[in-house]
């Protein structure tokens, strides 16, 4: 099976490279120079000339704040490429995975988030990234939209990476109390796609496409967060980090945060028998291949 993603550096597009080759697939991965995501226009010949079994489109702009200045670059590489992508696996009659976000929500509701919910983004990223949706279900059925929340890995730029760093030259860190949400792993959403693209590219079932929310178990702020990842680390030799939890109020940044991230997984649980690991266990595995790589 052959299986084309989208993004070459990024923490999923890397941990998909890494499963994909345990599991015997050939992923083959596209970016710079072979395409570029704010033109996608860029997309058609590459695809034409691998012809995959399957689509996932991984790659995203992710800079949050710098969207609300960048929008028209936002909205070409988050919400006008997938479009691209999702029209090519329709001619081509392949299915499209597509990782999108739950920063698609306003982040008011009381309680988690499931895919009936109506999105209703606060920020220019969160509203490309619906676009890109939108433009996925208009071109195709043979569609999954997958979305998740807070990704952290031993790969790239995230969270987790950045409290570490943080942590080396500082004993206490101001970190947002406020928003509560559920931290995913990116090798468990990795497993999560493959699993899914191996299903849809043999059974065309049309229970099992649509849109399914895929998180972490288990719920958290991201001050709380910070916390368990310092007592990870200092259980593994580094130095106590004290988290002084903040309200969002307190730390002002140009794009609106949802407030409430909590996606509801049970559906992707029900259709494909899949659920992620509790993210307090997967952050342990995050924590010894970072803390031991840079020993």
């Amino acid at each position: 099976m052959r299986i084309l993603v989208t993004g070459k550096e990024g923490q999923v597009d890397t941990s998909l490279q890494t499963l994909g080759e345990k599991l015997g697939l050939e992923i083959i991965r596209i970016g710079l120079p072979e395409i570029d995501l704010s033109k996608p226009e860029t997309l058609e010949a590459p695809i034409r000339e691998i012809r995959p079994d399957a689509i996932i489109s991984s790659a995203a702009y992710t800079a949050v704040d710098k969207a609300e200045t960048e929008a028209e670059l936002a909205q070409a590489i988050n919400g006008d490429a997938p479009g691209m992508l999702a029209r090519l696996a329709a001619e081509l009659d392949i299915p499209i995975l597509h990782l999108s976000t739950d920063y698609v929500f306003a982040g008011d509701k009381d309680g988690t988030y499931d895919e009936t919910d109506i999105p209703a983004p606060v920020s220019i990223y969160g509203k490309t990234k619906l676009s890109g949706e939108d433009q996925i279900r208009a071109a195709t059925d043979n569609h999954v939209i997958l979305r998740t929340a807070w990704v952290y890995s031993p790969y790239g730029n995230n969270f987790v990476k950045t409290m570490l760093r943080l942590g080396e030259t500082r004993d206490e860190l101001n970190v947002v109390a406020d928003q509560h949400g559920c931290p995913t792993y990116a090798p468990e959403i990795a497993r999560a796609l493959l699993t899914v693209a191996q299903q849809v590219v043999i059974d065309r079932d049309p229970t099992l496409r649509g849109t399914f929310h895929l998180t972490g178990r288990g719920e958290t702020t991201w001050a709380e967060f910070a916390e368990a990842i310092f007592t990870g680390a200092a259980a593994r030799g580094r130095t106590p980090v004290r988290v002084n939890p903040i309200t969002t109020s307190d730390y002002p940044t140009p794009a609106k945060r949802p407030a409430n991230s909590r996606l509801n997984g049970d559906k992707l649980d029900d259709t494909y028998g899949l659920r992620l690991d509790p993210w307090r266990k997967s952050l342990d595995e995050c924590l010894d291949q970072l803390i031991t790589k840079t020993r």
